[in-house]
């Protein structure tokens, strides 16, 4: 029995929606893949697809095992390409994941450099405001920032940010400028959830942390548009360093009271490849480490 073969075919079978599709794919025979997917079942001792006359539906068994098929059969492609191809040029797909902000203003650039130069590689970026888990849903590099838990994953440091408060100089023209955080409560607040969850800032005070609690004027979801209310002079919010950096370059904004700001945050690449680390993520990693680390508002 040929575990790699019947795997591939069952992969194929779930992927093409039907046993025709898969043996056209495979260019084998249906009877092949028949034989390919009750005898895999056989060796299992579960059911991994309902068959009917008209359509092949997955079983949960079937679905979860179809996972790490792919996981295994991506691994195995991996392998041979670090072994065969050391000295040829990336090809494949790439699969990137970072924040909202961070993916549009830092990465996409580094995307389309990295794609510009290897032709062979296609790319999929994931921008999200979530911690996506990279091994069950196949990501190959991730940006974090912040600290990481202990895990096998791979991490490479390549700058630093800041929460920061800040305002539009019309803001603090009509208002005044914050001295210190017990004077926070008496101005208008935007929150940013995805900074700052809770209606509370922390921040530190003769070394010690602080708490300041807040009712915020208008709390959204999304960094950019909590950095378009500050803009446009509504309100404080706190913010990442690097989401307002430009806007703070420009003078559309000024950062207030950064002798109370928390310790800076980690910017880091995380990869799940080891030492047989594949041609395209070790060219994308390259490229990212040496345009992050160059980037002003991350360093």
């Amino acid at each position: 029995m040929d575990r790699l073969h019947l795997i591939n075919v069952f992969t194929a079978v779930v992927d093409a929606n039907g046993f025709a599709g898969a043996a056209r794919k495979l260019n084998i025979s249906p009877p092949a893949v028949t034989r390919a997917i009750s005898e895999l079942e056989a060796h299992l001792g579960v059911r991994l697809l309902t068959r009917t006359t008209r359509v092949v539906r997955v079983t949960d068994a079937g679905a979860r095992y179809v996972e790490d098929c792919r996981r295994i059969l991506a691994e195995l492609a991996e392998a041979d390409e670090s072994v065969s191809g050391l000295h040829g040029a990336p090809r494949g797909r790439l699969t990137l994941t970072a924040p909202v902000l961070f993916g549009a203003l830092y990465v996409t650039p580094i995307v389309t450099e990295y794609l510009q130069r290897y032709p062979e590689v296609t790319a999929s970026c994931w921008f999200l405001d979530r911690v996506v888990n990279m091994m069950d849903e196949g990501v190959d590099i991730a940006v974090r920032i912040g600290e990481l838990p202990d895990s096998s994953m791979q991490a490479i440091r390549v700058g630093k940010v800041r929460r920061v408060i800040c305002a539009a100089p019309s803001y603090l023209e009509r208002h005044g400028e914050p001295q210190s955080p017990d004077e926070l409560a008496a101005h208008t607040i935007v929150s940013a959830s995805g900074v700052t969850p809770a209606p509370e800032w922390r921040l530190v005070e003769n070394g010690a942390a602080r708490i300041v609690k807040l009712q915020p004027r208008m709390i959204t979801t999304t960094n950019d548009s909590a950095v378009a209310a500050a803009v446009a002079g509504f309100g404080l919010s706190r913010l990442m360093s690097y989401q307002v950096a430009e806007h703070v370059r420009e003078g559309r904004l000024k950062i207030l009271l950064s002798e109370f700001e928390t310790a800076p945050l980690p910017v880091q690449l995380v990869h799940r490849e080891g030492r047989h680390a594949s041609q395209k993520a070790r060219a994308f990693l390259d490229l990212a480490i040496e345009r992050l680390r160059a980037s002003p508002a991350l360093n």
